[in-house]
């Protein structure tokens, strides 16, 4: 039986894709981004500094917080309230 990405595996697969790229996109910013970078807080309670893994670390959080609060939210409505099989 072939593999196949269907609900919420694909979801799933999707999540940890963007969660990488915004990983990558900050080792770059930390890589080849301006000089003059101040360093970032974290939920206002790490100071992060703009280094790669620093901008990274961020963009990860940041982002993987961001958008796991959103797919909580569709998972439990979705979940809570399906149209197709109605009660009663």
């Amino acid at each position: 039986m072939p593999f196949r990405l269907q609900g919420r595996s694909l979801v799933v697969g999707l999540y940890a894709l963007i969660v990488s790229f915004a990983g990558f996109v900050g080792v770059l910013l930390g890589l080849f981004g301006p000089e003059n970078l101040r360093p970032v807080q974290l939920f206002g309670v790490i100071e992060l500094q703009p280094t790669p893994v620093g901008l990274a670390a961020f963009g990860m959080a940041t982002i993987g917080l961001f958008l796991g609060v959103l797919l909580f939210l569709v998972m439990f409505v979705s979940e809570r309230y399906d149209d197709a099989h109605p009660k009663g």
